[in-house]
């Protein structure tokens, strides 16, 4: 297993869960822990489907991510532009790691989601949060803007809620977050833990390289490819996918009537 100062990390019946880990500060984030999520999203992605599956976002502690850890930002203050563009782009490449994973990912947001938070669990694909968990895109209110955040908050809000929610800067609640489509759902503690249980249940009945192919569709259709472009390139994936192991398999499966072999 590895071994990370900032993160833990799990798996468990092909479910690998990654916490954020310094619930001092309400999992604040800083360049060791950035580096460190790259290290993991890096490597569970190309994990065997065999071992992981999904891989499940959390914070240790009282919140999810309290955003930016102080510290941190008070030594930033003081780079060189070229130390600054590193440590962005660093940052940058944490939340496309995310976003880019082959596998499913969701977020469980508690407590807090603050300032870059939303970056991370905008970057999943599923985002859930419990009732009474406070959000807010508050980097305006120092003087900076959620410029790393914002290709992955913006795909998921939109354009109209991107500019009320990281212009105002201002705090809202899980059931807004929804509205605003920042999260999927908000569930409360009672039922939390089977909703995502049925969740995970749900994406295992799923073909593991069509989820990762089918992601990567819907990155290249909604970011890369004109309509033109894409009358080739979807005839030629889906034609590909059909002559594959798991194409082969799972279109035998469902014309003998039964469970291809990705379901235990």
């Amino acid at each position: 297993m590895k071994s990370y100062q900032t993160i833990e990390y799990k798996i468990e019946q092909q479910i690998a869960s990654v916490y954020l880990n310094r619930p001092d500060i309400h999992n604040a984030f800083n360049e060791t822990m950035i580096s460190e999520l790259i290290d993991i999203f890096q490597y569970l992605s190309e994990t065997d489907n065999e071992i992981v599956r999904v891989i499940v976002l959390r914070g240790n502690g009282k919140s999810f991510c309290a955003g930016a850890d102080l510290n941190w930002m008070r030594n930033v203050a003081n780079y060189t532009y070229e130390q600054n563009f590193s440590e962005s782009y660093q940052l940058s490449q944490c939340f496309y790691t995310i976003y880019t994973c082959k596998k499913p990912t969701i977020s469980i947001v508690h407590g807090a989601a603050i300032g870059g938070a939303n970056g991370l669990l905008a970057a999943t694909d599923f985002a859930y949060a419990l009732p009474e968990t406070v959000f807010s895109l508050s980097e305006v209110k120092i003087g900076i803007i959620p410029a790393c955040i914002s290709p992955y908050v913006i795909k998921r809000v939109g354009e109209y809620n991107a500019k009320d929610l990281m212009l105002s800067g201002k705090r809202f609640n899980a059931e807004d977050a929804k509205k605003y489509h920042l999260i999927n759902d908000v569930f409360l503690p009672d039922e939390f833990d089977q909703k995502i249980n049925d969740l995970i249940a749900l994406l295992k009945t799923s073909g593991p390289q069509a989820m990762a192919h089918c992601k990567n569709l819907i990155h290249k259709i909604t970011n890369e490819l004109s309509i033109n472009e894409a009358l080739e390139y979807t005839a030629k994936i889906i034609a590909d996918i059909r002559a594959s192991d798991e194409g082969q398999e799972g279109m035998a499966a469902f014309l003998e009537k039964r469970k291809p072999s990705w379901i235990n």
